[in-house]
């Protein structure tokens, strides 16, 4: 099974968490925090920095890791390292996105979305 490493900000702003809608793919329409792909030699942090700069136009700063996720999918397995983030600069403009959303971080938070399996594991672990 093909395995992808991949990275996802959780970009926090007065209690509220920025969630992207995907745009494209096998998983379109589903729910995700923004990121992805980690390039070779990249660490975690340089590559969700690079990610949020392309798909947003937006640069963060990249705070406490929350989880690593491991979840298989049909057709590949999927290692997630997702942290905190805040914006520096940049009005989080959709490059990639079909929509998004700030949803607070409550009860509700679980089913506010439809979010990607992946996704739903760390929104689990945020609402700790």
């Amino acid at each position: 099974m093909k395995h992808i490493e991949v990275v996802a900000a959780v970009i926090k702003h007065e209690g509220k968490i920025f969630a992207t809608q995907r745009g494209y793919g096998e998983f379109k329409d589903g729910w995700e925090f923004p990121g992805g792909k980690m390039e070779s030699g990249e660490s975690p942090q340089e590559a969700l920095k690079r990610e949020i700069k392309e798909e947003l136009d937006t640069d963060i700063r990249v705070g406490k890791l929350i989880k690593t996720v491991d979840t298989d999918y049909p057709t590949f397995h999927i290692t997630m390292h997702v942290f905190w983030a805040e914006v520096v600069s940049g009005e989080l403009k959709l490059l990639e996105h079909e929509a998004a959303k700030w949803l607070p971080i409550d009860e509700n938070l679980k089913t506010a979305v439809e979010w990607l399996p992946a996704d739903l594991d760390v929104v689990e672990e945020i609402r700790k």
